[in-house]
């Protein structure tokens, strides 16, 4: 479009109004439009909002949110996570409160030695040597000293290369220090003590190196502590670096740590009060055997309460007193003037103060007690929660008259009376038995004592047996000699393959029934119901008294809320007096520590350790053998029965002999609660050296005196006729008197196949009998019938 120009010699009036009368361009209506949409991968949250107007989307499967949480703003998401900081900032400040301050309390540093070589008072002038301290001057034990840089007190606990010691000492640090010497290598001893320690539980860990002058050459000394880093790392991967004690401003840096850095904890400590001991004073007593006495010390974990007992390590467990609260400033009227006896607060036990005993009073129940006389008039073996096959066969009901011909005692349960579907097959009562083919009536109840799917086995023709295959018995000369022979090839083939475990050999001149008369069968070792009536009998006469603990989460939630309540507060300097302390201990060694514990921790219970033994042992562990365990702060020597780890329907699990190297099993003991779960230490002490040995480490599982442990035995037989599916057996067991008792039981081979016992044959303990699935019995097969006896745990002794 061209521009528009004025005409020559025109006046401005008329040109102003031509510029009027021109109309305005614009574009037509119909060439605007919108932009396109923004078609990003993902949208922004303000589209996504009004996508959904108002409509929340469910959440991702296994998330649970509550409606407040589902609709939570930016916003409050930043408020909660501000009060997360601010709530674990103030938890962190109130732990370390109680070591601020001239009096506050100490830092505990364990001191551990690795080497036969390392020199540990001297590391511990050496790091104190960092912040310019001299600590060569103090006597043997403890060291005490002020660091005035930081403001702290620390107290340094040496150790020796000893286990017991090195485990009593890191057991109340707040930091370990394990020294190294340039030279080192890890050993058998060191990699012994670095995995006890760890598998009892420590806190705050770091790795300094002594003589690194004198035994490394400077140009080597980087590739050194590198080697050594790396070893040392195996045990704890977290290490930062190594500290060499002749560099000054290392054992500066490494003293800054220990008075400035957040200390840990062990957590099975830390629920529980605990204390140095710093003094012991022995009260006069006009008692013969005992005495009280006067534990010095500052309390740290929990806040300690009077009613609770305390358990020291190397004495035992013992009743407070009263708790004294020595002030950590003393106020004094004069210079020389001792603080007054009211400014120390005095705290008694009130009436619900724990007593000592350890098991629940005596109490008479003669209604839960089974009379011996009812149980005596049960006959046969007990297969779940009922006696099979008794003499007087009065738990069969009684069969009609007259039956249909081949009619088994299964079906004839199903005819009322006499009355049947056909009158003209009746059988004449008249009729001799041995007319009667091989399935027709029978009084034996053990035609039909199965499953509807068992049932189907029942029914064999009396051709698949042939008559003329009659049994007859061998003398006894005889039989004695095919028996030697077949034991015989038998332990060379258990020796090659271990397919019976628990397979026993009954004599032949002992009877089964009586040798075995506190077994008893199972359908399912996994979900048959446990009888516990039949255990009474057999039932130690201190099980009743046990601790019982219904409801563990509960109990365990009420006992750790409950110990936060009340008490002398923690970080105070007190002194505890102990009632009845036996006046023998005074000659021993003084304890280093006390511990507080829980309500009801002091009452024997059966314990459950879940038990892993090294795999590097050369031998099993066999059940009932004495080994020594440190739960938490407390030594036991146990007795422990092995069992199957795991959870059943039933709460029926079997019993282990041996525990194997490698391999985990629930070991079973009855000893004091503890609650929580707590690392396990087990040492067994070595037949040459008589030192303990660390063979495995276990946790503590919730205590139960409903878990059955049950002790597996297999009688096994050996098909001595085979047709189709009707097999002789012989060898299981020695008389017909033993095979009418067990009758009821499954059996069983070990490529699979199920049966049970028919009938038996003769009098030396032969049996027909009869298994499921397609084929023959395989002649080089091994029948087996499990069999099932309670066991009960073993008391244990504490060690102090």
């Amino acid at each position: 479009m061209l521009p528009f120009r004025f005409k020559a010699g025109a006046s401005a009036s008329n040109s102003s109004m031509s510029i009027s009368a021109q109309p305005v361009h614009h574009h037509r209506s119909t060439t605007k439009h919108e932009h396109k949409a923004f078609k990003a991968r993902h949208a922004t949250k303000s589209a996504l909002k009004d996508a959904a107007k108002g409509k929340v989307e469910r959440e991702e499967r296994g998330k649970r949110r509550t409606p407040h949480q589902q609709v939570m703003s930016k916003l409050v998401r930043r408020n909660q996570a501000k009060q997360a900081r601010v709530s674990q900032k103030t938890k962190k400040e109130q732990e370390s409160d109680i070591f601020k301050g001239v009096d506050g309390a100490p830092k505990h540093v364990a001191v551990v030695p690795l080497s036969a070589d390392v020199d540990v008072r001297r590391a511990i002038h050496d790091i104190n040597a960092g912040v310019d301290i001299d600590s060569t001057s103090q006597p043997a034990g403890p060291i005490r000293v002020r660091v005035d840089r930081y403001s702290r007190n620390v107290l340094f606990l040496p150790a020796t290369t000893g286990m017991i010691n090195a485990l009593d000492v890191c057991k109340l640090a707040d930091l370990v220090v394990f020294v190294l010497t340039a030279d080192q290598e890890f050993k058998e001893d060191a990699h012994t003590l670095l995995k006890v320690i760890e598998g009892q539980g420590v806190t705050n860990i770091t790795f300094v190196v002594q003589d690194s002058k004198t035994k490394i050459p400077d140009n080597k000394l980087a590739k050194r502590l590198s080697e050594l880093k790396v070893e040392a790392e195996h045990y704890f991967p977290d290490l930062e670096k190594l500290t060499v004690l002749d560099n000054k401003n290392d054992c500066s840096l490494l003293m800054r740590k220990i008075c400035t850095a957040t200390t840990k904890g062990i957590r099975w400590r830390d629920v529980r009060t605990w204390m140095f001991v710093e003094a012991v004073q022995w009260l006069p007593s006009t008692k013969t055997e005992t005495t009280n006495v006067i534990l010095s010390g500052m309390l740290r974990g929990k806040n300690l309460n009077p009613d609770r007992l305390v358990h020291v390590p190397g004495w035992g467990e013992y009743q407070i007193e009263r708790i004294t609260q020595i002030p950590l400033a003393p106020l004094k009227r004069k210079a020389d003037e001792m603080t007054m006896d009211e400014d120390r607060k005095q705290t008694l036990p009130t009436v619900d103060q724990d007593d000592l005993a350890q098991l629940a009073p005596e109490q008479v129940e003669m209604n839960d007690d089974v009379p011996p006389a009812a149980r005596a008039e049960q006959k046969g073996v007990l297969l779940d929660d009922h006696h099979y096959f008794s003499d007087d066969n009065s738990h069969i009901p009684e069969q009609p008259a007259k039956l249909p011909p081949g009619t088994s005692s299964y079906q004839a349960a199903w005819y009322l009376e006499d009355v049947s579907d056909s009158d003209d097959d009746m059988l004449d009562d008249d009729m001799p038995m041995e007319q009667l083919g091989s399935d027709s009536i029978s009084v034996n109840p053990e035609d039909g004592a199965f499953d509807s799917k068992a049932d189907a086995m029942t029914d064999i023709p009396a051709t698949e047996y042939p008559e003329s295959e009659m049994h007859v018995d061998a003398d006894e000369q005889e039989e004695a000699r095919q028996l030697a022979e077949f034991r015989a090839s038998r332990k060379t083939e258990a020796e090659e393959d271990l397919e019976f475990p628990d397979e026993i050999e009954l004599h032949p001149d002992v009877l089964a029934r009586e040798r075995l008369a506190k077994y008893r069968g199972l359908k399912s070792l996994r979900t048959s119901e446990w009888d516990t009536a039949e255990d009474k009998p057999f039932e130690p006469p201190f099980y009743k008294r046990l601790l019982q603990v219904p409801d563990y989460k509960k109990s365990y939630s009420a006992t750790i809320k409950e110990s936060l309540v009340g008490g002398v507060p923690v970080g105070s300097r007190v002194e505890i007096e102990l009632r009845d302390v036996p006046k023998s201990l005074q000659a021993g060694p003084a304890p280093s520590s006390i511990f507080s514990l829980l309500r009801h921790e002091h009452k024997e219970a059966v314990v459950n350790l879940n038990m892993t033994l090294f795999s590097a042992l050369a031998e099993p562990i066999k059940s009932k053998e004495e080994l020594m365990v440190q739960i938490g702060h407390r030594r036991l020597s146990i007795n422990p029965i092995f069992s199957a780890a795991g959870v059943t329907p039933n709460d029926v699990h079997k019993f282990d002999r041996f525990l194997h190297p490698g391999r985990t099993a629930v070991a079973t003991f009855t000893g004091p609660l503890t609650w929580g779960t707590v690392p396990v230490l087990v040492f067994k002490k070595d037949s040459v050296s008589s030192e303990l040995q660390l063979i495995g480490t276990a946790t503590t599982l919730p205590p139960s005196s409903s878990r059955i442990i049950t002790k597996r035995i297999i009688l096994t037989g050996h098909p001595y006729k085979i047709h189709k599916k009707l097999v002789t057996v012989r060898y299981m067991f020695f008389n017909r008197e033993d095979v009418e008792w067990f009758k009821a039981l499954p059996l069983w081979t070990k490529r699979g196949r199920q049966g049970f016992i028919k009938e038996p044959l003769g009098t030396h303990g032969y049996f027909k009998a009869t298994f499921d699935g397609a084929g023959k019995v395989n002649g080089m097969d091994a029948i087996g019938v499990s069999l099932y006896k309670r066991v009960w745990p073993r008391d244990s002794r504490r060690l102090n």
